[in-house]
């Protein structure tokens, strides 16, 4: 597996992509077509559901499906997979997120991530916006890691995994273009809003993380294209 530093979270919850029940899940959504399947309203677009997970504060349930314009919370040892069109999201424990409605239902216009962490994959479209506490990405087709710490006044972390991201924090401006991770931080300034970016290492996510999502809108990461393939763990992207 890829190498990967841990800050505040768990080796079991990068290894989701192995459980047995993930495998199934997977396997009998591509079987039926993935986002065509629910299209056709023949599937819910809920991939995977551990434990306690609701949506607009009621308890979700693996044949219901999360819609754009919903608010979705995670409880501890709890875990989401789903996918929105072309998107597809592993929300992490102990989450807080708002799926935020583009120009159709299936388009997510804004991924609003309050507390926790999500893994994405993103197909191509138009620009949408990944929202954390401390910084802005926007983003047309690419892999992201996002995730909020509490413990640091909700500075936030964003790993552009492949793709070109436009990132904000406070008056700094990036354009980051990877095609395997490139990290930021998100770093407080007064009134515990953005202030600046700054590089960061690849923590708390892997490249078969990113790739599983993506093989679920029937992507492939930058790369499984270039055929790049290399153990890291400082976050410069190529």
């Amino acid at each position: 597996m890829t190498q990967h530093y841990l800050q505040g979270r768990t080796e079991d919850e990068l290894l989701w992509f192995q459980r047995r029940g993930f495998l199934q899940a997977a396997a009998a959504w591509v079987a039926s077509s993935g986002m065509n399947a629910v299209w056709a309203g023949d599937a819910s677009n809920i991939v995977e559901l551990v434990g306690d997970v609701s949506v607009n504060g009621q308890p979700l349930l693996p044949r219901q499906s999360v819609q754009t314009g919903d608010e979705i919370r995670t409880g501890p040892k709890s875990t989401l997979i789903f996918a929105i069109g072309n998107s597809a999201f592993h929300v992490r424990q102990n989450s807080s997120l708002m799926v935020e409605r583009g120009q159709t239902l299936s388009v997510v216009s804004v991924l609003r991530l309050l507390q926790g962490a999500v893994v994405s994959a993103w197909g191509k479209g138009p620009q949408r916006q990944i929202m954390a506490p401390t910084l802005t990405a926007g983003i047309r087709g690419t892999g992201a890691y996002t995730e909020v710490f509490a413990s640091q006044g909700n500075r936030s972390y964003f790993c552009n995994c492949y793709g070109v991201v436009e990132l904000t924090s406070g008056p700094d401006r990036e354009l980051s273009e990877a095609s395997h991770h490139q990290s930021f931080w998100g770093e407080v300034g007064a009134g515990g809003v953005g202030a600046a970016l700054t590089s960061a290492p690849m923590i708390n996510h892997t490249d078969e993380e990113v790739e599983y999502l993506a093989r679920l809108i029937g992507q492939r990461t930058a790369w499984q294209m270039g055929g790049k393939k290399v153990n890291k763990t400082h976050g410069s992207g190529y």
